[in-house]
């Protein structure tokens, strides 16, 4: 089981974006990674999502082929500045979304998800394994 993020990597822009936050453009769109926590625990993968100015009705996780994915859609609302002039605008906008390949190692009907205060959690209970029990090779 690989929990390992299934992101794209724009090698080129690696130095100069090192310390920005993952986003890319398509047709338009502007695309993010959020920053996620993952844990091991021993029964269960816990995936926690920053998901920050999402409305939890925006919020789609899929499983398709052993991959987990998130996914989550920001609008940008439209404001008329009257008394003023905006200088600046720093909220994030465009689609969200991140993937894990989660393999054959959960329980994919047990998946499930809460999302509090801008944070998603997902829990993937594991299937149990069972190790093969080690014997002793003889040489000959």
């Amino acid at each position: 089981m690989s929990l390992l993020p299934r992101n794209r990597f724009d090698f080129d822009s690696l130095f100069d974006n090192f310390f920005a936050p993952t986003a890319w453009k398509s047709n338009d769109m502007e695309f993010f990674a959020p920053k996620v926590d993952i844990k091991d625990n021993k029964d269960h993968y816990q995936i926690t999502a920053e998901l920050p100015g999402v409305k939890k009705d925006d919020i789609h996780i899929s499983l398709e082929r052993g991959v987990l994915t998130l996914e989550a859609e920001v609008k940008q609302e439209d404001k008329e500045e009257k008394d003023g002039k905006l200088i600046r605008q720093e909220r994030r906008y465009g689609k969200i979304m991140r993937s894990f390949t989660v393999g054959d190692a959960v329980h994919e009907a047990d998946i499930s998800a809460s999302f509090k205060d801008g944070l998603l959690s997902i829990k993937a209970p594991k299937k149990a394994t069972t190790e093969a029990p080690s014997r002793k090779i003889s040489i000959s």
